[in-house]
């Protein structure tokens, strides 16, 4: 029994479960919006607002923090783009809508984005 365990597996191991949710991490902040299944989307939200807090602090430190969770350039990206627009807000940085099913699996489909654009 999974008791007090949090977060989904996935299907996967826990390496590659890390590896992928650093990967639709790093496409959320690049692109500010991605498509994924509903499970991926739910299982993404709570490091998302993590690491969007953590970027709220706007200093070294916490940049080789995000740069170890992240890539170098995302972790810039995120610190300089989103975190100036996002900083204001008290959390609730994602929004999660959901799409229909997709048509090979029938697995239902979801888009996650970040609620506010920066001006660019």
């Amino acid at each position: 029994m999974r008791h007090l365990r949090k977060g989904k597996k996935l299907g996967r191991v826990s390496k590659k479960r890390k590896a992928l949710l650093r990967s639709l991490a790093i496409a959320l902040f690049e692109n500010g919006k991605i498509k994924t299944t509903l499970a991926k989307a739910k299982a993404l939200r709570p490091l998302a607002e993590k690491l969007i807090t953590k970027a709220k602090k706007h200093d070294p430190v916490t940049l080789r923090a995000l740069s170890a969770a992240l890539n170098r350039k995302t972790a810039k990206t995120l610190q300089e783009r989103w975190a100036p627009v996002l900083g204001k807000r008290n959390g609730g940085y994602t929004r999660i809508v959901k799409l229909n099913f997709r048509r090979e699996d029938a697995s239902p489909m979801a888009c996650i984005e970040l609620v506010t654009k920066p001006k660019e």
